[in-house]
């Protein structure tokens, strides 16, 4: 008898777990900042998703619209201006990348430069379409790289902007994204949504849990369909990921990709793919490329990394040799036979 009500009691939880109601998750994609948007909520209804996502949509447009460089529009108009010397009035959207853009330029050590704009367009990563070449002239780099343009060259006061070096052009092409998706959750937090994920083409900040379980993203392997590696997030971070494989155009034999180095005027070398591990997407975003930069030494990216305050790095050389930073060891699942020989270096 006792083995009888046990039985029926297991069997009444069984079935009490099977009809309780999951709960929901909503999915929509957008299309925004010249990439595929993957926006998750977990436990939010369709309805409340529905309004949720049309919200960040609307903010979407608009800060591509505002912040595209050679487009009409804001940016667009500040860097028409840059070029006189004189103060004007800074368009409100762009103040604040502005302030926190020179920021992180300053803490990467001028790695992580967005008043290079004329040199990004000399290259001709400035447009929509990738380039297919040839390199610029020689001649044309240099002359850039003689009038050394610096976030600190800017003046801002208030709403009002001048440029101290008419070699200055804004792009925040290395940085808007992350910013953005920093708004993003920002603007879920205030519905009182807080598991959600925003997922830009694999660079991405989730915050809270997926129900009973972590958040699990992919890593692009940097030669290979596919992915490299997985990671569990929960809480709240970012992980973005530049690579060589994203804007390039091959030319005798050689790749060259849209991460410029701003001291030598040329497409950074060495690093197939940086996947850098943070709070807050835009020193992710900004983080990435900067370690891309300084190269796969880590007696040259290490301090970068320190200094913008990320807390995980993981980067594959153009050899297809693994670094990764100590913090990730546990966390870092790879996907691929044989599993790459990894690297680690010292801690951040």
């Amino acid at each position: 008898m006792k083995r009888f009500l046990s039985f029926t009691a297991l069997l009444m939880v069984a079935l009490l777990i099977a009809c309780t109601p999951r709960p929901p998750v909503y999915q929509e994609q957008l299309l925004t900042f010249g990439t595929l948007v993957d926006i998750t909520l977990w436990n939010v209804d369709e309805a409340r998703g529905r309004q949720a996502v049309a919200i960040l949509a609307r903010d979407f447009e608009y800060m591509h619209n505002a912040w595209h460089a050679w487009h009409r529009g804001p940016l667009g108009r500040v860097n028409q201006l840059l070029p006189t010397g004189e103060f004007f009035s800074c368009p409100p959207s762009i103040v604040p990348l502005i302030r926190r853009s020179s920021e992180l330029s300053e803490a990467s050590g001028g790695l992580f430069n967005p008043a290079i704009g004329q040199l990004i367009r000399l290259w001709g990563f400035a447009s929509d379409e990738a380039p297919k070449g040839p390199p610029p002239a020689v001649e044309a780099i240099r002359a850039l790289l003689a009038q050394n343009p610096q976030m600190s060259d800017l003046q801002l006061d208030g709403i009002r902007l001048r440029s101290r070096n008419p070699a200055v052009r804004l792009d925040f092409g290395a940085f808007a994204k992350g910013y953005a998706i920093d708004q993003a959750i920002e603007q879920l937090r205030e519905q009182g949504i807080n598991n959600a994920i925003v997922n830009a083409g694999g660079d991405l900040r989730a915050i809270g849990r997926h129900g009973g379980r972590p958040w699990r993203i992919g890593i692009r392997h940097p030669r290979q369909p596919g992915m490299l590696a997985s990671v569990d997030i929960e809480g709240d971070e970012s992980i973005f990921t530049s690579g060589d494989y994203e804007r390039y155009f091959d030319h005798d034999g050689k790749r060259y990709q849209h991460i410029i180095d701003p001291h030598s005027g040329y497409p950074a070398e060495g690093i197939s793919s940086v996947t850098v591990f943070a709070k807050q997407a835009d020193v992710a975003d900004a983080a990435a490329t900067a370690v891309t930069v300084a190269g796969p030494d880590p007696a040259d990216w290490l301090p970068v990394a320190r200094a913008l305050g990320v807390t995980g790095v993981m980067l594959v050389d153009t050899e297809g040799r693994v670094q990764m930073t100590p913090s990730l060891d546990k966390r870092i699942y790879f996907d691929i036979e044989p599993k790459p020989d990894v690297r680690f270096s010292e801690p951040l």
